[in-house]
This record gives structure tokens, sequence and C-alpha cells, in this order.
């Protein structure tokens, strides 16, 4: 969520996925949840097949260029596939994988393509995301599931630790029943294609449906990978009437629903970072979420 700077770019908390680095054929990266590998029948041995981890909060075109490192392919090669791959997807994504290439660790069994790949990850999100609990979790808020992935993405890349989840859930849900834009600069960052914690004034005017500062309401797709944590955390928002909040310090996020606490907040954000940046809270009577000044992993 964002602030503004007098006279120079703001820094905005956006959560990424770490880079991942290849190594002796496994991709090796942040925490991911294991899907089971592929057995053999019972008396033949073979060598385990190399590993794909792919860490929460990473967007699709992360993904594809993981791939292409994983099958020694030239980069793009995992995008261009996507023409003929003809992925099982959700109706309500339109065809775009962004949001159901679920974050897990999957092998890279001999023989394996781009397509074999995106429709493991794609089959995993649908397990993941249309069993009972989940249909009611979104009924229960109203929304439905493409919906609920789409802010659970928006949750896996603002909030700073996964005790937060539940909060800054609980912010979007209560900013889109007040009628309030959501101004979260995650929405703005996917946008504009950057990963990066610096927002501009200039940027929050770009002419994008997923610019939720001009934009009302949720962005038409999710912004990256959620993982399950965050898929919790928007099905089930922790209770509180919350419009705000800023983390101020690692590990010290503050949510608040007043306006006048949350600018307390910030100036003493301002206070403890002043050589980092000045951040004040723009986007009128709404405020926003300055960044930590810790590395994010973008």
């Amino acid at each position: 969520m964002q602030t503004n700077t007098p006279s120079r770019s703001r820094i905005r908390l956006t959560r990424r996925g770490r880079l991942a680095v290849l190594v002796t054929g496994a991709v090796v990266a942040g925490t991911a949840v294991a899907v089971p590998l592929l057995t053999l029948g019972a008396g033949r041995e073979q060598a385990k097949p190399a590993l794909l981890v792919i860490p929460e909060g990473w967007r699709a075109n992360q993904i594809y260029e993981a791939i292409d490192k994983a099958l020694a392919l030239p980069l793009g090669s995992t995008r261009k596939s996507l023409d003929k791959a003809a992925l099982k997807l959700p109706n309500e994504a339109g065809g775009n994988p962004e949001g159901y290439l679920f974050p897990a660790t999957y092998p890279v069994p001999k023989g394996a393509t781009p397509q074999s790949l995106l429709q493991l990850m794609v089959d995993t999100a649908d397990r993941k995301f249309n069993g009972a609990p989940v249909a009611a979790g979104a009924q229960r808020n109203a929304i439905n599931v493409h919906q609920a992935v789409t802010i659970a993405s928006i949750v896996q890349a603002e909030a700073s630790t996964k005790a937060d989840m539940g909060k800054v859930a609980r912010v979007i849900f209560n900013r889109l029943n007040s009628g309030m834009p959501l101004q979260m600069d995650s929405t703005l960052h996917y946008a504009l294609n950057r990963t990066t914690v610096d927002t501009s004034q200039s940027d929050t005017q770009t002419e994008s449906p997923y610019n939720s500062y001009q934009r009302m309401g949720l962005p038409p797709t999710p912004i990256d990978s959620p993982g399950e944590a965050a898929m919790r955390a928007a099905l089930n928002p922790t209770p509180g009437d919350w419009l705000y909040f800023v983390t101020v310090a690692p590990g010290d996020t503050r949510f608040t629903a007043s306006y006048n606490e949350h600018l307390r907040n910030v100036a003493e954000f301002n206070a403890l970072h002043q050589g980092a940046s000045t951040a004040q809270p723009s986007g009128g009577p709404l405020g926003s979420s300055p960044a930590s000044p810790e590395p994010s992993g973008n």
C-alpha cells in the first residue's frame, strides 16, 4: 500500500519470491510445498529426477524462466509454448495462468516439457483451490474462487510476514466493502512489469486494469502465485476494522482504522529511516503502507 515522498520516488513493501539459483540440475529457492515424486514399479530403481522449486509469490514470467533453465531451453521457450499448451485453467482465468501455477517442489523427469510442467502446476492448483473448504470460504466472504485467489496473491505480495497475512486480507476486504480503492503498490508494479520497491507519483497515473489507485475493486487476475498460507488468509481474514497498515520496522507492521493514527505511524517510520526515504500517506484520505527498508527479495 502506498505513501508519498515530497520530491522523489517512494519506497514500497511488495513481497515477491526469492530469486532461484540453478544448481546441478535443480532450481533451489525459498520455501515451497512439496509435491510427492513419481515412483517406479516395485523392485526397480532409478536416479531421482531433478527438482524444480517454485517459491510462493513468484509471477508467471519468473516461473517460465525457471522452467527454461531447468530444461536447458533457450530463454523464452516456455512462454512461447503457451500457445500450444492448452492448459486446463478455470474459465474465470480467461486463459491466463497467472495465480494458477501453484508454488511447490516439482520433479523434472527425463522427457519433461514446458507443457507437462505447467500442467502439473495447474493441476496442483486445481486440487488446492477447488476443494469444498475453499468453495465454502469463498462463499462465506461473498466472493468466488477466482477472486479468492486474486486476493491471496495480493496478500502474498503485501504481507511482511505470514502472521500479518490475515490482517492484510482484512484490510483488502474492508476497503472493498467500504467502496475504497485498494491502492496496493503490488498491483501497480505488476502492471508495470517491475519487481521493485520504488513507486513514483507518476506511476500511480498508469492506465491499467491492475492500477488499484485508478480502478476500483480487484484486478482482473491474480498478480503472482499465492501459497497456502495466503489462500487461508484470503478465505479467513482476521477480524478487525483496519483500513491502513505500515511496516515501521522489521516485524513491526501496524494496522489501524484511524487515519490520524496511521499518520503517526508513518511519521515514526520516517523518523527511524530518515536516511532511506521520507514517506507520507497519499491517495487522499486513504493512506497507505511504506516499505520496510530491508531487502524483500524483489
